[in-house]
């Protein structure tokens, strides 16, 4: 494995140092179940696409309880012509969970900090997809409730001060 590849505790670079400060926001996630074949899920992003939208997160997986279906996360979905896109696909907003994007430096540790200050605030956490890439991380936190999200915003804020 090449150096700098390796996840060590949530970390997205096992050797860089960075200072970063990090960057807590809401974000909406739109969600649909699609049929898990091929070009299914390029059907979703091209509607998108076309409508111009911007997608910075897309999260697929095979529906763990359905069979014969994927699930779809994305965000954001933003603007008149994207809504109406994405609708026409099958997506709405997914309204029984919240999510944070975290954004810090790439750096040992740092995704341990930002999950441990969730876990001291008793919150769990749904779900999670890490990207580390260069001197940058991004995380997409998935809680069981917005109000889970807005406490562990205000959790995650205390990270790294």
């Amino acid at each position: 494995m090449a150096a700098g590849s390796r996840l060590r505790g949530l970390s997205w670079n096992g050797d860089k140092e960075n200072v970063m400060a990090i960057t807590v926001t809401k974000v909406d996630v739109w969600a649909a179940d699609i049929e898990d074949k091929v070009g299914t899920l390029d059907k979703v992003l091209e509607a998108i696409a076309t409508a111009g939208g911007n997608v910075e997160c897309v999260i697929a997986r095979r529906h763990p309880g359905k069979a014969g279906m994927s699930q779809v996360f994305v965000s954001p979905v933003k603007g008149a012509k994207v809504i109406k896109a994405a609708k026409a696909v099958g997506l709405a907003p997914a309204a029984d969970m919240g999510t944070l994007r975290v954004e810090s430096g790439n750096k040992v540790g740092e995704g341990h900090k930002v999950m441990a200050a969730i876990a001291a605030a008793g919150i769990n956490v749904r779900g999670i997809s890490v990207v580390g890439m260069g001197n940058k991380g991004v995380a997409y936190i998935g809680f069981d409730s917005k109000a889970d999200a807005d406490k562990a915003m205000k959790a995650v804020k205390g990270v790294g001060k």
